[in-house]
């Protein structure tokens, strides 16, 4: 080991021998060796045998001189790789620091211009004191006041006074940048660091909305130029952006006539355009500035008239400031500052419009991720999920996004137009029969007559949400696909995307269960990712059709992060080929959620999607002191959600009628979740009642509790203190389980243990029977002893298997069942206990 070392250290082609020698090689022999390295970094001793072998040259080494080569080589590999990633986290923290201390820079200049103005605003204040009524009124009134700012004259737009506005653009734009035009404030959740993608605020008191990220990609600053302003290639609410004219100044930079639209968030309000001036020039220290603003009121140039279904909106002074950055990569200043004019939608939908967070996470943080992104494609091109490059990967979900945006929208110039409605307005029905929307998919007729399909339908809607997480709803959504979608849909959806029989979608074949089978890629802060699901054992039949197997769909998920400020949620899916190539048509159908308080206030991240927060409740029916998802008591979220359908146009009325039946079943399913898991549902003042005959979670938890110390003569629970008892049976490490004592036994009540063992959650579990979970063995049993435990009171059961809701075999080492009984000492419910249980 002492030869390995020192040749590590030496680092030259010299070998270490026993005798403490060194023996140089040929550069034949070491080209011979780098060669052999590559393809096999660590060979055993027989192919370093049979390297020396096919390889003339290497003849007269030794084995064992091959394999210490081998560990040298393998050291200094090891030793280069550790060298690089201590450089880039040098380089990094550098920049970090330098990002710093411009920012703190800032933040004393603006310190020292609030002391000034506090100064000045105490002096007008007794200056106002002394003066006569009247005067002192009036100088009250306007003394804090802001000066406004006048209203422009029409701007010249000729290549001169183009010029002017550039500049002038530039100027206001590094203002805001680096130095203390608007008051910025650190983006609640974004704490800059060494692992945080940078340094994020929104702005405070300013007109419209902003926000500025400070950061570091690893790309030069000519090549992040030109990323960012391909709009259309990273910001996913992009539809279009037109280059109308250009030309060149004379300091070497380019000005842009600009028109770009961007879709609406939800179905409820109308998109957004911008008529833009983009100013790209080069300062004297080297950095590279994109910088743009909007031309709304210019004259003696080219204007862009108002468009149908687009609001005008107003870009002040926002871009980039890219710097060059020391050993490589760029440091990169973003500003964006909008007035989306909020009067124009609905007033419950303006926090849309009038939050600087959401436009930090949807736009600003979303730019700086994209080049995070590619620059570590660049570093790391490995071909991952389904055999693509990351670039591919991405390229998908941006068609996932844009397909979605486009069905949430409906833009006539797309193809779309509007089905009549059947008098209830909750649903809107779109029908594109665009030539170009399904190229290439084949449908059939019910007589087996194949056709091409020329038209899809959408059928979207959107609802606002009380009291619910969209983190948390959204990953219920995902985890539990099970309790909103109907399976035979999902298999007419894969069937207009394969080539194969198909008719409508009529009774289901098989059963409905859904696994993760590829995770394709995340990005590189883990706030987005995609997957292939498989739906397995699909199946559909019309006229004895049928069409049975597995459905794929591919699918993107973000938002899922509950701690995040103003996250817009997303799981938008679409139905693909096992043999998916990257020219197939995708329709993506799913939701969107996004917040809409000012106060977004995040989930504890312990809080689980079998409802276990509603635990959290102490004895008074308040939130337990300490609660972090307490905040999201009061907040309101809009859901916006669109499917879509391919189908041949003869079908088009049975198709409209079966997707109108299909999203409202899905509005319902969600209305019924997101009531579940708000986490003021058994709170006295959220309005909730339990149906009729079912206790509050609460009082069936001491009914539980009394009766098994009634009729076994022991405490099921320790004493845990002032923890409630619905607490401490609901973190019991035994699965509890409550049926109802009808003819139709079905599961009531179930504490965490439980959920865990049948793979449920407490609003599935009233779907699930009691004879469903025991064996044929098991059943026998329950069915012989039943009468006892009705008539004794309780019943001890030896161990056994039963069966979770996946159809998992769950074993365990004995059970106790026992009557539960009411205040009236009724029979209220069957409570069983499943002890030391496990998955087989």
């Amino acid at each position: 080991m002492m030869a390995v070392s020192s040749a590590c250290k030496d680092g030259s082609n010299k070998l270490g021998m026993d005798n403490g020698k060194y023996v140089r090689y040929t550069p034949e022999q070491v080209e011979a060796l780098e060669r052999l390295y590559h393809d096999c970094p660590k060979p055993s001793s027989m192919r370093r045998q049979q390297l020396i072998r096919e390889c003339p040259i290497l003849s007269n080494i030794e084995p064992k001189q091959i394999k210490v080569w081998f560990q040298n080589r393998r050291c200094r590999e090891k030793q280069r790789k550790e060298a690089s990633r201590l450089q880039a986290v040098n380089r990094k923290l550098t920049a970090m620091n330098k990002l710093l201390m411009e920012e703190n820079d800032r933040l004393q200049k603006q310190v020292s211009q609030l002391v000034c103005e506090n100064s000045i605003f105490r002096q007008q204040t007794q200056n106002a004191t002394l003066a006569t009524t009247d005067a002192s009124c009036e100088s009250v009134v306007t003394a804090g006041q802001h000066h406004l700012t006048p209203q422009h004259p029409p701007r010249d737009a000729s290549p001169a006074g183009l010029l002017s506005i550039a500049e002038e653009t530039l100027t206001e734009f590094l203002s805001k940048a680096t130095g203390t035009a608007v008051e910025w404030v650190q983006m609640p959740g974004m704490k800059p660091g060494p692992d945080s993608i940078g340094i994020i605020a929104i702005s405070h008191g300013c007109p419209g909305v902003a926000a500025r990220a400070c950061g570091l990609v690893g790309l030069e600053p000519t090549r992040v130029a030109e990323i960012l302003k391909d709009r259309l290639s990273w910001f996913r609410n992009c539809r279009a952006v037109d280059v109308l004219n250009a030309m060149s100044t004379g300091n070497g930079g380019t000005i842009e006539l600009l028109y770009m639209q961007l879709f609406a968030p939800t179905t409820l309000a109308p998109g957004r355009d911008f008529w833009l001036l983009r100013y790209t020039c080069v300062l004297e220290d080297g950095s590279l500035v994109v910088c743009e603003r909007s031309l709304n009121n210019t004259q003696n140039g080219p204007t862009m008239p108002p468009v149908q279904h687009f609001v005008r909106a107003d870009m002040l002074p926002s871009g980039y400031l890219i710097r060059p950055c020391e050993g490589g990569g760029s440091v990169i200043h973003i500003v964006d500052h909008m007035d989306l004019e909020p009067w124009s939608v609905p007033e419950v939908l303006r926090p849309l419009y009038e939050s600087s967070a959401l436009l930090a996470q949807r736009t600003t943080m979303a730019a700086l991720r994209h080049l995070r992104q590619i620059s570590q494609e660049v570093s790391q091109p490995n071909v991952t999920g389904w055999g693509r490059r990351p670039a591919a990967l991405r390229a998908l979900s941006q068609r996932l996004s844009k397909g979605f945006n486009e069905a949430v929208n409906g833009f006539a110039d797309d193809g779309w137009s509007m089905l009549e409605s059947d008098g209830i307005d909750d649903v809107t029905l779109l029908v594109n029969s665009s030539p170009s929307k399904m190229m290439g998919v084949n449908l059939c007729y019910a007589n087996g007559f194949q056709s091409m399909s020329s038209s899809v339908l959408c059928a979207k809607s959107s609802m606002l949400l009380q009291n619910v997480p969209p983190a948390i709803l959204l990953r219920f959504l995902r985890e539990h696909r099970s309790e909103w979608a109907d399976s035979s849909i999902d298999a007419y959806s894969a069937a207009a995307i394969k080539a194969g029989p198909c008719g409508l979608p009529g009774s289901q074949a098989g059963n409905f269960g859904g696994q993760v089978i590829l995770p394709l890629a995340h990005t590189i802060e883990h706030e987005e990712f995609m997957e292939v699901i498989k739906l397995e054992n699909m199946g559909y039949y019309r006229e004895e059709m049928t069409m049975p197997g597995d459905v794929f769909l591919l699918q993107l998920c973000n938002g899922v992060d509950e701690n995040a400020i103003g996250n817009c949620a997303e799981l938008i899916f679409a139905p693909i080929d096992a043999s998916f190539s990257d020219d197939a048509p995708i329709l993506p159908s799913g939701f969107r959620i996004i917040p809409l308080d000012s106060l977004m206030g995040s989930a504890s991240p312990n809080r689980t999607l079998d409802l276990a927060s509603a635990l959290e409740v102490g004895p008074t029916g308040s939130k337990a002191s300490g609660d972090n998802s307490a905040n999201c008591g009061s907040t309101k979220s809009v859901m916006t959600i669109a499917f879509q359908f391919a189908f041949g146009i003869h079908l088009q009325d049975n198709v409209a009628a079966m997707a109108r039946q299909y999203v409202r079943s899905i509005i319902a399913s969600v209305q019924r979740v997101a009531l579940a898991l708000s986490p003021s549902r058994f709170d006295s003042d959220s309005g909730f009642r339990p149906p009729p005959g079912t206790p509050e979670a609460q009082t069936l938890a001491r009914w539980i509790c009394q009766s098994y110390r009634w009729y076994l003569g022991v405490e099921l629970l320790k004493s845990e203190g002032s923890e409630s008892i619905l607490k401490s049976l609901w973190h019991h490490s035994d699965a509890i389980l409550c049926c109802s004592l009808k003819a139709l036994q079905v599961f009531t009540f179930s504490n965490q243990a439980g959920l865990d063992m049948l793979e449920t959650t407490l609003i599935a579990l009233q779907d699930i029977t009691l004879e469903k979970i025991f064996d044929d063995n098991g059943k026998k049993t329950l069915c012989s002893e039943f009468p006892q435990i009705m008539q004794q009171g309780f019943m001890c059961l030896q161990g056994g298997i039963c069966l979770s809701s996946m159809g998992r075999p769950v074993s365990y080492e004995r059970a106790v069942a026992w009557k539960v009984l009411n205040e009236e000492e009724n029979a209220h419910c069957i409570c069983f206990m499943f002890i030391n249980w496990s998955f087989v």
